[in-house]
């Protein structure tokens, strides 16, 4: 557990917390740690809550799983979140379990659940002055045409590419590195020129990955000029924002209170630990093993 600027953390089963007085516990599950990137973002704007990150490695990649597996594993971690952790609110910082699984997440657990897809499709909606938007993401979460569908119910034209080779790129520390920036080059044309083909004017990109917003400086040097980039990590955090400002009950903005985060993984804490910093901009903390089954 990390806790920032105070000795103290937090244990939902601990009879001596005053409830009434603390700040809500956030729950925010991904497959992986690439949901980091929208903890942080998080944190950028709800500093004094308590978090509690699950990142399920054990049974990464969850593209690779049908949808009922996927379903499966993920209402398994949101009911580790809320019942062990006792998460009030739960955002799903993986696009795959918010393409595939968000459904299943909300009828397994008794607290608002919010996805990565919706904030981003909103964003882009208010961004983009033709219309027509561009979607990078890996290759399940296109192949589940979940952004294709959000942005075409708001009146968007949008058109979705599969960037595989970015999310090794990220993990290999290369975010700043000109072979990644060549690749995103690369990738960005081929949309382009696709584009081009189907007679579309795209004013905005949106970064369908939470792996994505630590290449968000490559990729506004690579857009056209007067393009918007929309990080889907921050979109989804002021979406969270404005849905837990909506329902709290206990006080968000106590400057007595201190962040408080309590991060988990289901397999290679130790992976967790020295790539999840990266991904947080700040130490993860100690990273506590937990087991949910097969």
């Amino acid at each position: 557990m990390l806790v920032i600027k105070n000795s103290g953390g937090f244990d939902p089963h601990d009879q001596t917390c005053d409830l009434k007085t603390m700040p809500p516990t956030i729950g925010v599950f991904d497959s992986g740690f690439g949901g980091l990137t929208v903890l942080r973002a998080l944190i950028d704007r709800l500093p004094h809550a308590r978090y509690a990150f699950l990142g399920d490695t054990a049974r990464l990649p969850y593209g690779s799983k049908s949808r009922r597996t996927i379903a499966r594993y993920a209402a398994q971690s949101a009911q580790f979140l809320v019942r062990e952790q006792g998460a009030e609110f739960l955002v799903i910082a993986c696009n795959t379990a918010s393409a595939l699984a968000l459904d299943a997440i909300q009828d397994a657990v008794p607290v608002p659940v919010l996805g990565v897809i919706e904030p981003g499709a909103d964003a882009a909606l208010a961004a983009s002055k033709t219309g027509d938007v561009l979607v990078i993401a890996t290759d399940a979460t296109v192949q589940s045409h979940a952004y294709l569908a959000a942005c075409h119910s708001r009146g968007l034209r949008a058109l979705e590419k599969a960037c595989p080779l970015l999310v090794p790129l990220v993990e290999e520390g290369w975010t700043d590195h000109p072979v990644t920036a060549e690749v995103i080059e690369i990738y960005l044309n081929e949309l382009r020129s696709e584009a081009g083909e189907r007679g579309l004017n795209p004013d905005t990109l949106v970064l369908g990955c939470t792996h994505y917003p630590l290449l968000r400086t490559l990729f506004e040097q690579a857009v056209r000029p007067g393009a918007k980039v929309i990080d889907s990590a921050e979109s989804a955090a002021q979406a969270a924002v404005q849905l837990i400002n909506g329902r709290a009950t206990k006080s968000i903005a106590d400057p007595a209170a201190e962040t408080q985060i309590r991060c988990f993984a289901t397999d290679s804490v130790e992976k967790f630990e020295r790539l999840g910093s990266r991904f947080l901009g700040r130490p993860t903390g100690k990273v506590e093993l937990v087991d949910l089954g097969g």
